[in-house]
């Protein structure tokens, strides 16, 4: 049954990283293979991790920015101009940080994918599997 999906509450959901996981955390050989199987857990979860913070904060990045345009309207007397400048200010840095976050996450995925692609390939080579011929 592992890689079918399972269903939660009427829903179907797939699980194709239930086995890298399975991989990572099961006992016993402790070989290179659990070694690496763990790193790519751990560099999932932290891409995960990352890309969870834009929904904190790309709000937080435009309260920064009005809040602190109405202090400094309120000490220079200027209402609303800065407000305005420095909201804008805060919604520019909300999605120049989303577009950093984005980005390091697609990175991160295409090493991923190609640390994968350099396993299988050396794993096909050890078994003697190679199309060389």
């Amino acid at each position: 049954m592992a890689g079918t999906a399972l269903g939660y509450g009427g829903a179907v959901l797939p699980r194709p990283h239930l086995s890298v996981f399975r991989a990572a955390t099961r006992g016993g050989v402790g070989g290179r293979d659990d070694v690496k199987d763990r790193r790519r857990v751990l560099r999932q979860a932290r891409t995960w991790a990352d890309l969870s913070i834009i929904g904190i904060q790309f709000p937080v990045a435009i309260a920064i920015g009005f809040f602190w345009g109405r202090w400094l309207d309120r000490i220079l007397g200027t209402w609303p101009y800065l407000t305005a400048v420095f909201s804008l200010f805060g919604i520019i840095a909300g999605f120049i940080n989303l577009f950093r976050i984005t980005a390091k996450a697609a990175r991160d995925e295409q090493e991923l994918t190609a640390e994968d692609e350099q396993s299988s390939e050396t794993s096909d080579d050890r078994l003697g599997n190679d199309e060389r011929g």
